[in-house]
């Protein structure tokens, strides 16, 4: 059990005190259930592993693409993170919001002008350039307006992180970015220190997503400062420095993350004595946690419908639900556990696969699952959803994406996350 996840006098899981199976009657399933106050307590992590470190300038953004509604975004805004959008999408769902323009940062390797246009017409307080391209439309726009804009240059520092191929996204061959080791980033930086009408205010780098250990951050700092050490003649000051998201979370038994102020403690640590090295001033240093923020506080229900038991090879338990709603153990292969919801406290007796419901062999959510024994009606609660379930549903055979209920939407139905 992880968050306020308890069993009640039922056998019932509950999520904040709510029975998940009367959820599951009222909403129906597949449902998307988040504990808001695990989110909270999230920020609150993170907050105070900078705080402790005195006279840090710092920035906690909320990287929205982990799983992006109105109701979201207003608890970003009210647990006062800043936010990472990717998209024209995202940055029209965080102004819907009401999230303050000023703190929201815009991310993607292939911004759109129009999405560009919308970003500079909210006021946004930074856009993250990824490539040339990028760099000249967005100074032609500002021109064109007579307005001025901060940026962020992302840069590739060629480190891999100890991660699945398709989430690893800091080494050289990869589409985002501008490559240290080519030339690509020293030239952006020159570039962008000419522009007419963009602020160059620091860097920013990713190294990829779901990591449980510091020293591929602090080699992604280090080779940084290698290379501002050799820009020295261009006179570009580093105001801010941007090292990203990936912190791992617990999704089996098997995972290891570290503590939220581990991640942060050897990021500050990196950073601050690189830039003593060099007598330099310390940037502000920024973080964009997503899955760490929400994907434990997320858990999706599910009724169980048909069975198939192949014997000496394999039981199948089918849900009505499947890679439409997480399509991650498809496309990465991603582990979870589950539980029977309705029968929380019983014995796991049994290994199985959870099987979707997609005209599709590989629609599997568990590949081995240990559960009591299952029957039609049964209510699995599959955890740790909360991040890229929802915000990479699709509609795959034509399937109903499901709702999403939080504390917010039982409290303020009218702009939450929940359809009417």
């Amino acid at each position: 059990m992880r968050g306020t996840q308890t069993i009640n006098s039922k056998g019932h899981l509950t999520i904040g005190g709510v029975d998940t199976v009367e959820l599951a009657k009222q909403f129906g399933t597949p449902l998307y259930v988040y504990d808001t106050a695990l989110i909270k307590e999230r920020a609150r992590q993170f907050k105070s592993a900078f705080s402790k470190h005195s006279g840090l300038k710092w920035q906690v953004a909320y990287a929205s693409k982990a799983f992006s509604t109105i109701a979201m975004i207003q608890l970003a805004r009210e647990l006062d993170l800043s936010l990472d959008v990717v998209s024209g999408g995202e940055l029209y769902t965080a102004l819907k919001a009401g999230f303050p323009p000023e703190r929201i940062h815009f991310h993607g390797n292939n911004k759109t002008q129009d999405e560009l246009e919308l970003a500079l017409q909210a006021g946004i307080g930074t856009i993250i350039v990824d490539n040339f391209y990028e760099l000249q439309l967005l100074n032609d726009l500002c021109r064109d307006r007579n307005q001025r804009i901060n940026i962020l240059l992302r840069i590739t520092p060629g480190v891999e992180a100890h991660t699945h191929e398709f989430i690893m996204t800091g080494h050289d061959d990869t589409k985002f970015g501008f490559n240290l080791d080519n030339g690509a980033a020293e030239k952006a930086v020159r570039l962008a220190m000419e522009a007419s009408h963009l602020d160059l205010k620091g860097l920013h780098c990713h190294i990829g997503s779901q990591i449980f250990e510091t020293e591929g951050f602090v080699r992604a700092i280090q080779l940084i400062y290698e290379y501002i050490e050799r820009w020295s003649e261009t006179g570009f000051q580093l105001e801010i420095l941007n090292v990203g998201g990936g912190f791992g979370i617990k999704y089996v038994e098997s995972d290891h993350p570290l503590f939220i102020e581990q991640y942060v403690d050897k990021i500050v640590a990196a950073v601050t004595g690189e830039s003593e090295r060099l007598g330099m001033a310390v940037p502000e240093i920024w973080v964009e946690p997503g899955r760490m923020m929400v994907g434990e506080a997320g858990t999706t229900l599910y009724t169980v419908g048909a069975f198939k038991d192949i014997p000496g090879i394999r039981k199948y338990v089918a849900v009505d639900g499947g890679m439409t709603d997480n399509i991650r153990p498809a496309l990465y292969q991603a582990k979870y556990e589950a539980i029977l919801a309705n029968r929380a406290g019983e014995q796991a007796d049994e290994e199985v696969a959870v099987a979707g419901k997609c005209c599709e062999t590989g629609d599997i959510l568990i590949k081995e699952a240990r559960l009591p024994s299952c029957s039609s009606g049964d209510i699995l609660a599959v955890f740790c959803t909360g991040a890229y379930g929802y915000a990479m549903a699709n509609h795959y055979n034509r399937l109903p994406k499901p709702a999403v209920v939080c504390r917010l939407c039982r409290t303020r139905r009218s702009d939450a996350c929940c359809p009417p």
